[in-house]
């Protein structure tokens, strides 16, 4: 086994190299031309590219239609074209009560993306909590009983995405062995979408359920024992199924003069802090935006913008097609953020990243503790050979890097204290 050890001040490029990678997520007024290269790709104009596209299809048949009937010499067509023409204040006048309309959209959903964000910085820091509480009294819990609360703790993020996401786990199925295949019932009912006309049609209309197979080897399938994964499956609402099951290991644990009674509610209460989680991703992820407030911005929006043309082509003739496109763009786009924001649980927040993430810090120490013993292992069975010359000389490098980091901070030192001295 060949072990490279690097020296600690090399963590310094790793952390720039990070922060640059994280700051692409993030645009500023100098990424101007970046952003217009990549409209083509777009996500949200290829989600309106249809009504923009429809607009301005319209508009230049409008303008084309216009320029036509004044040059025909007919005086009939050269009256209708006249007539075609509407003065820009009725639209200006609209113009106002329709930013309002959607700025209450957008901001409402935003609310809504916010609010879901903070439920999940909260189960990540209950997460932290728990797992530290349980680190910290694992003599009282049991090493075994506290590895199987953290598994069921880890696992517990994956299980709520997938509840409030309702789509199989594994893209790949197919590609998975018969002998690490489960096949798993994904329960799309939990979802009520305000959209239709009342509750029951959608219920009715989404009571299929439909089964996807994951593999048992991925997660969170491989942090649960044989006889765990059976029943987890069978569950319907997955993460709640988890926040009883750990309720329930953590009740068996007996009293002791460190673990009483306060210690079993603080633990259980943290517990319950999760259930609530449950709770409220699905009442972000079950109430859409009241139907007849979505309706009506819509209509208004669209209303308006087929209606513009006709105060348009007097002034800019043939390129009223275009100007529509662009303009069509920019409030369909506004409409279609505050569509996408307000379910953040669909895409709009990287849940996989904060389930990696929650994942990491629990089973962290535990991973870490797995390393080093491997590592132990692995150097007592190479002492004496020819390796530990190479592992000398990394362990010699690094020892030079911190003494001279130790003389620099020494010499600091000393020339404080002369100039404390001279004061």
């Amino acid at each position: 086994m060949e072990f490279k050890l690097s020296s600690p001040f090399t963590s310094r490029e790793k952390l720039c190299t990070h922060q640059n990678s994280s700051a692409n997520n993030r645009y500023a007024a100098g990424d101007w031309l970046h952003n217009v290269r990549t409209l083509p790709r777009s996500s949200v104009l290829r989600e309106i590219r249809n009504p923009v596209i429809t607009v301005a299809i319209w508009s230049q048949l409008v303008a084309i239609t216009y320029r036509l009937m004044q040059k025909s010499g007919s005086e009939f067509f050269q009256k209708i074209s006249s007539n075609m023409c509407i003065g820009a204040l009725p639209h200006s006048l609209l113009v106002s009560s329709l930013g309002l309309l959607l700025v209450f959209r957008t901001n409402s959903a935003y609310q809504r993306f916010a609010e879901g964000r903070k439920i999940w910085e909260q189960i990540h820091s209950v997460s932290r909590n728990m797992s530290r509480f349980m680190t910290i009294y694992e003599e009282e819990i049991g090493t075994e009983k506290k590895h199987r609360v953290k598994n069921l703790l880890a696992a517990f993020p994956y299980l709520l995405r997938h509840h409030i996401r309702p789509r199989c786990l594994d893209t790949n199925g197919s590609s998975i062995d018969d002998e690490n295949t489960i096949e798993l019932e994904v329960h799309p009912n939990t979802v009520v979408d305000t959209r239709y006309e009342g509750d029951q049609l959608t219920m009715t209309k989404e009571k299929e359920t439909h089964k996807c197979l994951v593999d048992r080897r991925g997660l969170p399938w491989n942090l649960f024992s044989k006889d765990t994964l059976k029943k987890v499956v069978k569950v319907e609402n997955r993460p709640l199924w988890v926040c009883d099951h750990m309720a329930k290991e953590l009740a068996t644990v007996p009293y002791g003069p460190n673990f009483t009674s306060r210690e079993r509610l603080t633990l259980v209460g943290q517990i319950e802090k999760l259930s609530n989680a449950v709770g409220e991703c699905e009442r972000i992820h079950q109430t859409a935006v009241p139907l007849n407030y979505a309706r009506h911005s819509l209509r208004s929006l669209t209303i308006w913008l087929f209606s513009l043309p006709f105060v348009m082509i007097k002034d800019i003739g043939l390129l009223t097609g275009p100007v529509m496109a662009v303009i069509s763009w920019l409030l369909f786009g506004v409409y279609q953020i505050g569509y996408t924001i307000e379910d953040p649980f669909q895409g709009t927040l990287r849940l996989s990243i904060m389930c990696d993430a929650i994942k990491k810090d629990v089973l962290g120490d535990e991973i870490v503790e797995d390393l080093a013993s491997e590592t132990d292992e692995a150097l007592s069975q190479h002492v004496g050979n020819e390796t530990n010359n190479s592992i000398d000389e990394q362990f010699r490098k690094i020892a030079t890097d911190f003494a001279f980091t130790k003389e620099l901070s020494e010499t600091v030192l000393s020339r404080k204290k002369q100039a404390i001295v001279r004061y």
